[in-house]
């Protein structure tokens, strides 16, 4: 039987059916990347959390004092986010990240030889403004997503990122215990380096349409501070909650080594039980696609409060402190990706000017209550600590009380 010709429209048609059967496989290996990709840079902003004690003690400095080192990478992931990731809607998004990195591993490496505590302060500045290729990264995943299927695939994202923040932790007090502190940034600037390579090869190139002179750029990111009610709201919000993450964070390591003698290798197990906060944000996203945002973000919030007076009573009880951990890691992240969901619905070609007003707030939010959490630990200790990272949450609560008495115009795909 003799086999029927097919036309060129056949060829194209099958062609275009195989490219699009490909397709999502595609996507799925991208975002993949991203995910790692995320997760491995984050984690340079909270390796030094559980490394305070030997920070301190390497540099005969105060607990204190050893503390604003959490702060000063903050305000440099912040300045990061207010200066470099704006950039990310006029420059080519590959290469942003991957000459960022590049960066990132030269502050790491310094930092791992620094003999002085000053510069050592100096470069987490660095590394923390550096860090910021994941907010490049993230809006880049929301702008490859099906409109339809965004926060599922934000939700990817999001899950590599926040396991980086919460993994960071366990993988810094296991390093440390064996090979020293400053071990884990020189294996990180080892890690931004592959990564860079890895980026370089495996993501598409993504230039934005958008042209605007830089000034001009920050200025427009400032605008839709003015313009848009929402993104306020989910910055506030997302800043006191992420506000009581870091206060918790900053400080149970004191509390974990001073009131139970606990070891770095205990200390790396207690923080492994937080990463169980990353289902977060899978599941959070998937419910924002449904339209549940609203609720959820309000359940997200009690639970906060909930895990900070639980915190409070845990002082005793490593046990109560643990699932304190899990439960706070939950809100916040379930929390984050919601929020950061509606934000981006916002305005298309605006998402990584939205997106440094969104995290920028946060950042700020943690390094203030990270140097407070520091101050009141060592002044009026845990306690003070669970107190203060409790009422963070509650005013976030007062923001969404005030929301649904006074509901916001709905964004797209009906998230808020």
């Amino acid at each position: 039987m003799t086999a029927t010709p097919t036309t060129g429209l056949e060829r194209r048609t099958a062609r275009g059916a195989r490219d699009s059967a490909r397709r999502p496989a595609g996507l799925n290996v991208i975002i993949l990347v991203m995910a790692v990709a995320c997760g491995l840079t984050v984690a340079n902003l909270y390796y030094a959390q559980p490394l305070l004690a030997l920070i301190a003690s390497s540099f005969h400095v105060s607990q204190g004092t050893a503390a604003i080192v959490v702060t000063a990478t903050q305000l440099g992931y912040a300045a990061g986010l207010a200066f470099l990731v704006p950039l990310g809607d006029v420059l080519e998004n590959r290469k942003l990240a991957c000459r960022t990195l590049v960066v990132t591993a030269i502050a790491l490496g310094a930092a791992a030889l620094s003999p002085d505590f000053t510069l050592f302060l100096i470069l987490s500045v660095g590394i923390g403004v550096t860090s910021v290729v994941v907010q490049v990264l993230v809006p880049f995943a929301a702008h490859l997503a099906p409109p339809e299927q965004r926060g599922k695939y934000v939700g990817r994202v999001m899950s590599g990122l926040l396991l980086g923040i919460l993994l960071a932790r366990s993988l810094a007090s296991v390093v440390a215990a064996a090979w020293g502190w400053r071990s884990i940034y020189l294996i990180s600037a080892v890690a931004m380096i592959a990564l860079s390579a890895v980026l370089w090869r495996l993501l598409p190139q993504h230039a934005p349409v958008a042209k605007a002179r830089y000034g001009r750029l920050l200025r427009s990111t400032l605008r839709l501070v003015r313009e848009e009610p929402v993104l306020r709201r989910r910055a506030m919000a997302q800043a006191l909650m992420f506000g009581a993450f870091s206060a918790f964070w900053t400080s149970i390591a004191y509390e974990l080594i001073d009131a139970h003698h606990l070891s770095q290798l205990h200390i790396a197990v207690f923080a492994l039980v937080g990463a169980g906060g990353a289902a977060a944000a899978l599941v959070a996203g998937k419910l924002g696609d449904r339209g549940l945002g609203r609720p959820v973000r309000g359940l997200a919030i009690a639970l906060a409060v909930g895990a900070m007076v639980l915190a409070g009573l845990g002082s005793r009880s490593v046990i109560l402190l643990a699932g304190a951990a899990v439960l706070l890691d939950l809100a916040v992240q379930g929390n984050q990706v919601l929020s950061q969901r509606d934000v981006y619905a916002l305005r298309e070609d605006a998402r990584a000017r939205l997106n440094t007003v969104y995290v920028t707030s946060s950042f700020l939010g943690g390094s203030a209550a990270s140097a407070i959490s520091g101050w009141l630990f060592q002044t009026h200790g845990w306690t003070a600590v669970a107190i203060f990272g409790a009422a963070l949450p509650l005013a976030a609560g007062g923001i969404y009380l005030w929301e649904l008495i006074r509901p916001p115009a709905p964004v797209a795909l009906g998230s808020v």
